[in-house]
């Protein structure tokens, strides 16, 4: 069988293509986690500690508040891992930080308070669109700074 040398070369380019890699598989888009059920029972449950760790605080009963807010932690860093958590979840993450900040400052430790009480300043801050529940937490957040630097000497 006498092959031409352009039935040639077509048949060695289909034989390099088929060699090469496979084409890459379409990615599925990502999932926004604040459209799942977890975040929206992890957004209430997280409410749920950061009330009952302010109770314990404030009836005195440090222990058990700081038990709430070490094991509430991990709940709100997942809560933190989408790229835009919900208000609820914001809401319920800057409670904790601000709980554990005033458990932070009853303490004597007013520079690690201010950091926590800084992030919140961030978030409320720089949160869209901004209402008149952000506005209050914002100055909040504000006059627990104002609390710290008081003790702090600044």
């Amino acid at each position: 069988m006498n092959c031409s040398p352009t039935v040639l070369l077509l048949a060695a380019a289909l034989l390099l293509a088929a060699c090469g890699p496979p084409a890459p598989a379409a990615k599925a888009p990502k999932v926004d986690p604040t459209t799942e059920a977890w975040y929206a029972q992890s957004t209430e449950k997280l409410t749920g500690m950061d009330r009952a760790a302010e109770q314990y605080f404030q009836a005195g009963r440090s222990q058990e508040a700081a038990s709430i807010i070490t094991s509430a932690q991990s709940l709100q860093t997942r809560l933190l891992s989408a790229p835009r958590p919900t208000l609820a979840a914001m809401e319920a993450i800057a409670d904790l930080d601000r709980v554990y900040g005033k458990m932070l400052v009853s303490n004597g430790y007013f520079g690690e308070a201010r950091l926590l009480f800084q992030k919140n300043i961030t978030r409320w801050r720089t949160w869209k669109p901004q209402t008149p529940e952000t506005e209050r937490r914002l100055q909040e957040a504000n006059a627990d700074i104002a609390e710290c630097d008081k003790h702090m000497g600044g």
